[in-house]
């Protein structure tokens, strides 16, 4: 698994819960060190010993710990790099929901040798829409979760109000049925597209 994937878990697990719950957690984990490198690899077993000792630390399912950290990469003042890289794909939650189909291959143009899942939407009428999550054998039963708080959150930060489910598909195939029920819910976060000078 890429360090950068690893190194979010790790930023989600401090910035939650602090630094010495990050560091009961390696050590319950047996990796032998407390912190990740962003840009090394690791095996797929480092990531999953370590999402299934948070997961038991924190007495939540895994599928709900990978659920909070893709609303973590969103909501979270220190990951406000990455909403913004979202937010540029769209004025409301509609359109960026229709750029999400592109978000694996811009992800790359930053990361080369990230590994991101092919993502397809499909509309299913006026209001509903399906996420289809495919999965590469290194990033499996992953991602699908992280995408559905990543969803969430994105969908508080437009504003909209919006129903959303996880399903499992064929094989690798993660499945999110979207149903958009209000785009103008609520007051959306500010967001300029220009960063302000200092």
């Amino acid at each position: 698994m890429h360090g950068l994937i690893n190194r979010a878990v790790e930023s989600f697990a401090r910035d939650n819960y602090g630094d010495a719950f990050w560091t009961s957690v390696t050590q319950s984990a047996g990796l032998g060190f407390s912190s990740f490198e962003a840009m090394l690899p690791y095996t797929r077993d480092v990531t999953d010993r370590v999402l299934d000792t948070l997961a038991d630390a924190l007495n939540k399912p895994k599928d709900e710990v990978l659920e909070d950290l893709g609303t973590y990469l969103v909501a979270s003042p220190n990951t406000d790099a990455i909403r913004r890289l979202l937010r540029f794909a769209g004025t409301d939650l509609e359109e960026f929901l229709n750029s999400l189909d592109e978000l694996p291959a811009r992800a790359k143009l930053a990361v080369p040798d990230l590994p991101m899942p092919h993502l397809e939407l499909k509309e299913t009428d006026a209001q509903s829409f399906s996420l289809s999550v495919q999965a590469t054998p290194e990033t499996d039963g992953v991602f699908g979760h992280i995408m559905l708080g990543l969803l969430r959150a994105m969908a508080d930060d437009y504003g909209a109000l919006v129903f959303l489910e996880h399903k499992y598909g064929a094989e690798a195939e993660e499945l999110i049925e979207i149903t958009l029920l209000e785009v103008a819910f609520a007051e959306a976060r500010e967001f300029e597209l220009g960063a302000k000078a200092g």
